[in-house]
């Protein structure tokens, strides 16, 4: 096969599969006496592979996985793989607590109450009475990304208005729950994003499809890698 070959098949340029062998995605290609890349099945298979990891696992681990095939290291490609299940265990397992932590929000007795206080902007004192935790705590959250408040014009002193408080409370939750400072500041700007938690329902399906859809491309990329091996293993590499 020539590069043509490979390349027609998934629509990329010839380049690409140039580059693809060049960082190890591909095993090296034999030469004819001119110079020309001879490509074989093994190489095709080996394209399909690495191109129905990334949907699942991303460009850069893809990579790390078929160089790890191609220096013989099938341990070591295996624990990749391992390592972005568990990521998509820990997603899903993030997203229940990010739903479950909105629903109790929006949930309480009296939220209504709550919400028309809450624009009124607290100091950090009060709202960290309010959630049972120290000052340095919200500081610490601060500076983690995970709650921005302004700052008083005239003293100086922080000020947690509404979104402030919400992000506070969703924070709270979720380290009770036991979840780092770094993965409650992604949640609490996605939440951001979507315009806060009467907003989020559609942004956690959008959320839940797309770790669904993640979960399937492994599948698939299981499926094609599987089948690299064997025609590898076939053709003595």
């Amino acid at each position: 096969m020539r590069p043509a070959d490979l390349a027609r098949e998934h629509g990329i340029s010839t380049q690409a599969v140039r580059n693809y062998e060049r960082d190890g995605c591909l095993p090296p290609a034999e030469r004819t006496r001119s110079g020309y890349r001879i490509y074989t099945e093994v190489h095709a298979a080996a394209l399909r592979a690495y191109l129905a990891l990334i949907p699942g696992y991303g460009h850069a681990a893809a990579g790390q996985i078929m160089n790890a095939v191609h220096a013989n290291g099938i341990g070591d490609a295996l624990a990749l793989i391992d390592r972005g299940h568990s990521q998509l265990a820990r997603d899903r397992d993030t997203l229940d607590a990010v739903r479950s932590a909105v629903e109790h929000l929006m949930g309480e007795p009296g939220a209504a109450t709550a919400a028309a206080a809450d624009r009124a902007p607290r100091t950090v004192g009060a709202l960290a009475r309010r959630l049972g935790v120290t000052p340095a705590t919200l500081r610490n959250w601060e500076d983690a990304g995970i709650v921005t408040p302004a700052r008083d014009p005239g003293t100086g002193y922080r000020l947690f208005h509404a979104g402030d408080i919400r992000d506070a409370e969703l924070a709270h939750l979720l380290r009770r729950g036991g979840y780092p400072l770094d993965h409650i500041a992604t949640v609490v700007q996605q939440i951001r994003t979507a315009g806060g938690t009467d907003t989020l329902a559609g942004a956690l399906d959008d959320w839940r499809q797309k770790l669904t859809a993640r979960g399937l491309a492994m599948l698939d990329a299981a499926a094609h890698l599987s089948r690299y091996l064997d025609v590898r293993e076939a053709a003595g590499r």
